[in-house]
């Protein structure tokens, strides 16, 4: 297939345009810098240039696509209502392009936040259109008229340089100088490893299903204690826990997050596309964390 790539650049992008174009595929990756698309073209992809604001750019590429993979989003947390509002219109526009056809879209998700309070997120867990959460792309694209679109549902994504919403834990871990959980630190994030989570996304579009929701979950939840006390001896930083009502001035907009137990499966994502992920877990690339000490 010839598969267009939004946010073709980023942190897992670039490794899914690998994992495409080593399985046979022809990929065109959208970019939005001369940099990124050099880098794009030095791994065997064509490049677009373009952006999430550009709808032009993003119609051009569906237009010209046997499938499209839509990982890019703005991650400006000072902007984020804007952010979620340019990711809406930017799958609407791919999606108007593909509508009528069997060309498959996948587009990109999160698991958190999907179940209640001691609940375990599965792909049958339904995001309502009224949640409170201003992110809608899976509402977004399941709700277009026309169009085979999925769901690809990601947990704390991680190498030894990203991990998600740890890395921007980490800066906050730095500034105050502590490492801090909220009450026992039991509350539990999935993750997987980059690498596996590249894999799912060509498993997914070459047995693209309309209207399936996949979890990219290797592990199914890593304690927010394991994780602060990791990141305290790679960082030579006290740990310490704060009471619930601390973590938002403690964390910022990160509050919401450090506070939930967000457990997720992907026992019918791996049953269904034969998923096994194989790549080190969460804490192991936490021990590597390629960051300064200082």
């Amino acid at each position: 297939m010839r598969v267009f790539v939004t946010g073709a650049t980023g942190f897992i992008g670039i490794p899914t345009v690998k994992e495409l174009i080593a399985a046979g595929h022809k990929v065109l990756g959208m970019a939005r810098s001369e940099e990124g698309a050099i880098s794009l073209a030095a791994i065997g992809a064509d490049v677009l240039h373009g952006s999430l604001e550009d709808l032009d750019s993003l119609q051009k590429g569906a237009a010209e696509a046997d499938a499209v993979i839509h990982l890019a989003f703005i991650h400006d947390w000072a902007n984020y209502v804007e952010s979620c509002e340019v990711d809406r219109r930017a799958i609407e526009a791919l999606g108007s392009v593909l509508a009528g056809s069997d060309r498959p879209l996948i587009v990109t998700g999160g698991t958190g936040l999907l179940a209640g309070p001691g609940q375990v997120a599965t792909e049958e867990h339904v995001v309502p259109p009224d949640h409170p959460f201003p992110r809608v792309s899976e509402q977004t694209a399941l709700s277009m008229k026309g169009v085979s679109a999925s769901v690809m549902r990601l947990p704390q994504v991680h190498d030894p340089v990203k991990q998600g919403l740890i890395t921007p834990a980490i800066q906050v871990y730095r500034e105050k100088g502590v490492c801090a959980y909220v009450g026992d630190g039991l509350n539990r994030w999935p993750a997987a490893h980059v690498l596996d989570v590249a894999h799912l996304y060509r498993l997914a579009i070459e047995k693209a299903e309309p209207n399936a929701k996949y979890h990219a979950v290797a592990e199914e939840g890593v304690s927010m204690r394991d994780i602060a006390e990791t990141i305290g001896r790679r960082l030579k930083l006290p740990v310490k826990s704060i009471a619930p009502e601390e973590a938002q001035a403690f964390f910022g907009w990160l509050g919401m997050f450090a506070t939930s137990d967000m457990p997720a499966s992907s026992a019918q994502t791996r049953k269904k596309l034969g998923w096994k992920p194989t790549g080190p877990g969460l804490i192991a690339d936490l021990e590597q964390l390629r960051i300064s000490a200082s």
